[in-house]
């Protein structure tokens, strides 16, 4: 038998040399800084910027085409669609809970060349005779297809940085930031379908869908991201799914819209440039997207 103040010397001592071994113990070289539910909400999100970039490349490259591609300045939101779209499949596929650096620079591009196109846009608008009106809005460049694009940027880095673990910003958490980012996203989508769907005089009684539920379900998600409300978060989930829904519907009455154009199919080299454009509803289905995946990182979602 050992003598207990020998005995507890002994203990001492080993506890010692373990806290010292363990402070001399290198940190691992990629570091788990959140849990898997950020990691698979990040994947969420890169999925959302990857419908959104695909959404733009199509809609840009038939745009731009139709415009002859006067300015070379009308290839580059191609290129980095292209490259946008490709970052966010990698994102896709990496099940890794850390951000990568060369998808935060590529949608950190997008969003720079998103707000550049922007300009462009705006500035196609208002050098038109008249200026500022109806008719420049309806047939002058899009402002939305930049919007897409700058959306995809912030989306894509908003979701790098919660698959990170980053800190708060602005004042908020970063679930929360991605939530009234997809939420303000959603509301400038209604606004782009409002405006050219009142161009074509809501003909077809579905034109109202775009511009009734999305609204509801970002102003849901606005609050929800804002307000810890468990009831609003319930509803906002519910009327996002719906939401994403109507973007893949959307695809289907652009297509019975190309259709009924003159010649059909048959003409479709000029219906598809001049029908309603295909690429445009799924923004619906990608922003709704990145709104679930920040309503699952919410305190009060994450116990639905």
């Amino acid at each position: 038998m050992i003598a207990a103040p020998v005995r507890d010397r002994i203990q001492a001592a080993l506890t010692r040399g373990g806290e010292l071994a363990a402070s001399r113990r290198r940190p691992p070289l990629f570091p788990r800084r959140r849990g898997r539910a950020e990691a698979d909400a990040g994947r969420k999100v890169n999925l959302a910027a990857a419908i959104l970039a695909l959404s733009v490349l199509a809609d840009s490259g038939a745009e731009h085409y139709r415009g002859s591609f006067r300015n070379r300045a009308m290839y580059a939101p191609l290129g980095v669609a292209g490259l946008t779209l490709a970052a966010s499949l990698m994102g896709i596929a990496d099940r890794r809970p850390r951000r990568h650096p060369a998808r935060d620079g590529v949608y950190a591009a997008a969003a720079v060349a998103g707000l550049t196109g922007l300009g462009f846009h705006a500035y196609n608008v208002l050098k038109r005779p008249g200026r500022l009106s109806w008719h420049n809005l309806f047939y002058g460049a899009p402002i939305g297809a930049p919007i897409a694009l700058l959306l995809a940027g912030l989306l894509g880095r908003t979701g790098e940085k919660v698959r990170d673990g980053a800190p708060r910003y602005l004042g908020l958490s970063m679930e929360r930031l991605l939530g009234l980012v997809s939420a303000v996203g959603l509301f400038g989508t209604v606004g782009e379908a409002g405006l050219l769907h009142f161009r074509g005089a809501f003909q077809n009684p579905a034109m109202v869908l775009p511009v009734s539920a999305p609204p509801v379900a970002a102003a849901l998600l606005g609050h929800a991201s804002a307000v810890e409300d468990a009831e609003t978060g319930r509803l906002a989930r519910a009327w996002l799914r719906l939401t994403a829904a109507l973007g893949f519907m959307g695809v289907g009455f652009h297509l019975y819209g190309v259709v009924r154009q003159m010649g059909g199919w048959r003409n479709w080299r000029q219906n598809l440039l001049n029908g309603p454009p295909l690429p445009a509803p799924p923004s619906f289905t990608g922003l709704a997207i990145a709104g679930l995946a920040a309503l699952e990182l919410l305190p009060e979602g994450r116990d639905d």
